[in-house]
C-alpha cells in the first residue's frame, strides 16, 4: 500500500465516499416506496467506488512491491501493462 501520509488520507477519503454511497443505499431501501431504479443507480456508484479504490490498492501493491529495484520479478514495462489491464477490468 502507498507508504506516505499523504497517499493514505486520500484512500482514507475514498472509503468515506463509499461508506456515505452505502449508507445513502441503506436509507433509500428502508422506506416504504424506493425507488429501484434508483437503489439501483446509488449501488452502480457503489460498486465503482470499490473497484476504484481496488484499483489504486493494487497498482500501489504493483509499483511498490512487485517493480522495486532489486526485487523485480516483473519488467517495468510488464508491470505498467498489468495496471493497465487491472484498470480496464475494473472499470
Amino acid at each position: 500500500m502507498s507508504h506516505t501520509e499523504r497517499d493514505h488520507a486520500k484512500l482514507r477519503n475514498r472509503i468515506k465516499r463509499i461508506h456515505g454511497q452505502i449508507e445513502s443505499v441503506e436509507r433509500t431501501l428502508s422506506t416504504d416506496e424506493h425507488d429501484c431504479a434508483q437503489v439501483l443507480m446509488l449501488l452502480a456508484a457503489v460498486r465503482g467506488g470499490i473497484n476504484s479504490l481496488m484499483a489504486e490498492v493494487l497498482e500501489d501493491h504493483i509499483r511498490l512491491h512487485l517493480l522495486q529495484d532489486g526485487h523485480a520479478p516483473l519488467t517495468p514495462d510488464l508491470g505498467e501493462e498489468l495496471i493497465d489491464l487491472v484498470r480496464a477490468y475494473l472499470k
